[in-house]
């Protein structure tokens, strides 16, 4: 499924995930990180609601084991990772970030979409309370630095929840650069539902 600007667009089918081996090789990693990113972002969202008896739960944990023993011997320094460094991906290859893109941005505001998939399952079908703040965190402190000189780093970050938070549905966030006074900068962000409805 793609957005107009081709732009793969990576819900509702398939658990929030799908493939980019059709867009255009993107940056660091090529086509064969994105399909791990996606690959990665599944098993957390199949591992979130996954009910194992234990013999599966002990045979999946020897095959994760023997996974982690191959990566462990590929660690990259910082500046040269791959995640967290594909504007491309959901959340920008992040594991952690809940898979947002963003859709347009400008030096003082930007927004995008978000879907929260299993993976961030608080209880009742709403969305942890964490997932808002780090989803909030990470595009602020993109606009806030955005063309500014030197980098700032969060100081303070106050969430007022109005709704309850679905998953596994899109919504719709805003952010906006209210003020900046050197490395002081602050900003405002909202995340909607389909309707409008303001959630926090």
């Amino acid at each position: 499924m793609e957005r107009d600007d081709g732009v793969a667009k990576p819900w509702p089918e398939n658990d929030g995930i799908t493939s980019v081996t059709e867009l255009a090789p993107p940056p660091r990693g090529g086509t064969e990180f994105a399909d791990l990113h996606a690959a990665q972002r599944l098993l957390q969202n199949r591992l979130a609601g996954a009910s194992l008896p234990p013999d599966l739960a002990k045979e999946i944990t020897d095959q994760l084991a023997q996974i982690n023993a191959v990566l462990v011997e590929h660690q990259a320094s910082e500046p040269d990772r791959l995640d967290g460094w594909r504007p491309d991906l959901p959340g920008r290859g992040h594991g952690l970030l809940p898979p947002y893109f963003i859709d347009g941005e400008d030096d003082s505001s930007l927004h995008g979409r978000v879907t929260f998939p299993r993976f961030y399952l608080g209880g009742n079908g709403a969305a942890h309370g964490g997932s808002q703040p780090l989803l909030f965190d990470d595009v602020l402190g993109r606009l806030v630095n955005f063309g500014q000189p030197g980098v700032a780093r969060t100081a303070f970050l106050k969430v007022n929840y109005r709704r309850i938070t679905p998953i596994e549905v899109e919504l719709r966030f805003e952010a906006s650069l209210d003020s900046v006074d050197g490395r002081k900068r602050w900003g405002t962000a909202r995340l909607f539902d389909g309707s409008g409805t303001l959630l926090s």
